[in-house]
């Protein structure tokens, strides 16, 4: 794959969000309880640092699927689960992507210009190494086929 260096609007990157964390998550959110872990009370520092930085820290090597001026997207996979990997040029660019994105559902781990998006039982556990705070996606029942 030839990777390019492209400007993508606020669109496009929602778009593209949304196609990765459909392959990540599927259409559905999650049927766990969110009971609270041992873990989330003590989380680290939030890491801060490139998207290769980042997923060194996590022990994956990143697929780069986006590699533009505002945005650097890669998929990756490590003992915990398989994630989308994101960082940012700005704050105002990482939220625009971030509110478009959870209109998809999925687990977001937030950091300083960076996201990671997986199921919560990934992103529970990215969050133990990157520290961050979690969102939650919205989950839209129209995904589904079934009725009643």
């Amino acid at each position: 794959m030839r990777l390019t260096r492209e400007k993508l609007s606020g669109h496009g990157l929602a778009v593209v969000a949304a196609a990765a964390l459909l392959a990540l998550t599927g259409c559905g959110g999650s049927g766990g309880g969110g009971t609270k872990s041992d873990s989330a009370d003590r989380v680290p520092a939030t890491a801060t640092g490139s998207l290769e930085d980042l997923a060194a820290e996590v022990k994956c090597k990143p697929d780069i699927q986006t590699d533009a001026d505002e945005i650097r997207q890669a998929i990756c996979k490590n003992t915990d689960g398989k994630f989308v990997l994101a960082t940012f040029a700005t704050d105002r660019g990482q939220r625009e992507w971030i509110n478009d994105a959870k209109d998809y559902g999925g687990f977001y781990l937030v950091g300083a210009k960076w996201v990671a998006v997986a199921d919560q039982k990934v992103v529970t556990a990215l969050r133990g190494t990157l520290g961050g705070d979690m969102e939650v996606g919205t989950n839209h029942s129209q995904h589904s086929s079934h009725s009643g």
